[in-house]
């Protein structure tokens, strides 16, 4: 199976990094191409097997699935481009989320599905969000379920909650890394612990955390359960979240979801022109 990546931004970059690493894809039957050319030929430098391809058209004509992994702009001038190269055995899958299969259905007569990673999946790991169009074949969603399935949890959406879910879990590792962030800087500015050292602690707590939850030991509502002692220290600490936390994550998804509507109205009306 010929896989193809248009796009090595950081999403790009680390789907052709993932799938290598995981010998889901040999670099021999992988095809890259970028914008800015360096950015490809540093990856080949790393993987020397690596196909670069000389134009997005060469890639098309490549692949038996081909990942876009451009802005959410870009995708309809790109999939007009390479339309003479793409055919019914062809699967283009989309990373983004505002564009829907159902639209890019509508430009091409190959298969679509829509794949969004996360950053997790760089270690092989964390859930990456599939949903197919109608026209996908019983073996090519088989193959897509595969590819993903060998750099993270595949986890098969409707596109009613695929900004929620995106939140979640491609988006999630970021929220979560500013909030680990700070709860850092705020140790090192209260106490005399150095940020080396509370930067290292709160890293181990993480990973621990993960394979609690990994190793079904716990569950995030049991997690909380055991360390939160009644009486003892970790209980005061929540009353200061109770009190101050608020309604910040209901925040976050809304504006999140504010941002993905002005979005998706963006790519509503340059779709809409083309017709």
């Amino acid at each position: 199976m010929k896989v193809g990546i248009i796009g090595t931004g950081n999403m790009g970059t680390i789907l052709i990094s993932a799938f290598i690493d995981s010998l889901a894809v040999r670099p021999s039957e992988l095809m890259i191409i970028n914008r800015t050319a360096k950015k490809a030929e540093g990856l080949q430098r790393k993987y020397p097997d690596l196909k670069v391809g000389k134009s997005n058209s060469e890639v098309a004509a490549f692949s038996d699935i081909l990942f876009i992994c451009v802005k959410p702009l870009e995708y309809y001038a790109l999939i007009e481009s390479i339309s003479p190269y793409l055919n019914s055995e062809k699967l283009i899958v989309s990373i983004t989320s505002p564009i829907s299969v159902e639209q890019l259905e509508e430009l091409t007569t190959c298969s679509v599905a829509r794949a969004i990673p996360s950053i997790t999946n760089r270690a092989l790991s964390g859930a990456s969000l599939l949903t197919y169009g109608k026209r996908c074949s019983p073996e090519q969603k088989r193959n897509l379920n595969r590819l993903m399935g060998s750099i993270s949890t595949p986890v098969q959406i409707d596109q009613s909650i695929t900004r929620v879910a995106s939140d979640l879990s491609s988006c999630g590792p970021a929220f979560f890394s500013y909030l680990l962030q700070a709860y850092i800087d705020s140790a090192v500015e209260e106490t005399n612990i150095s940020k080396e050292q509370a930067t290292y602690l709160v890293s181990e707590m993480v990973i621990g955390m993960g394979k609690l939850l990994e190793k079904e030991v716990y569950t995030l509502p049991t997690l909380l359960q055991k360390v939160c002692v009644k009486g003892g220290v970790t209980g005061e600490a929540l009353k200061v979240f109770d009190a101050e936390l608020g309604p910040l994550f209901n925040h976050v998804i809304k504006r999140t979801h504010a941002k993905y509507d002005e979005d998706c109205e963006l790519v509503d009306q340059q779709f809409t022109k083309q017709y």
